[in-house]
């Protein structure tokens, strides 16, 4: 009896530097898609972090209010949150309600405080500048 001896062939294993190329360039591709959505999200991101931090000095103006009986002066400013403010008005009572990276806004401006406001002329206003760090801008963060 004869036997019949078969040679068979075994792939390649791995891949061509073509294959890897194109599975590169896919990759790239979709990076760059990514980066460019992914500033957006950042955007939006520290905005929200924004009116976080507001809503958290409105709370810290609204016990400074009912400690020392009204809120600071604009000249005080939130600075008054953070250490006793020395001029008028004085607060009955004080103590510090905030850190002092709390009055500083996502992109590194200190928040900004009126009293009386122009916005809420009856109370307080709160805003950030934003990112270009201009009053005024689209970017504005305020406090409603």
């Amino acid at each position: 009896m004869k036997m019949i001896h078969t040679i068979r062939r075994t792939a390649a294993k791995g891949f061509t530097l073509m294959e890897m190329m194109l599975v590169l360039g896919i990759i790239a591709l979709l990076v760059a898609i990514g980066a460019g959505t992914l500033g957006d999200v950042m955007g939006g991101a520290e905005m929200g972090a924004a009116n976080a931090q507001m809503s958290t000095i409105k709370t810290a103006l609204f016990q400074y209010r009912t400690l020392g009986g009204t809120y600071p002066s604009e000249a005080q400013g939130l600075k008054a949150l953070v250490e006793r403010p020395s001029g008028a008005p004085q607060p009955r009572m004080w103590k510090s309600l905030i850190k002092p990276e709390g009055i500083i806004d996502p992109w590194g401006s200190p928040y900004v405080y009126r009293n009386p406001g122009r916005i809420n002329p009856t109370g307080f206003d709160l805003m950030s500048i934003g990112q270009d760090k201009k009053e005024g801008t689209d970017d504005d963060v305020v406090l409603k």
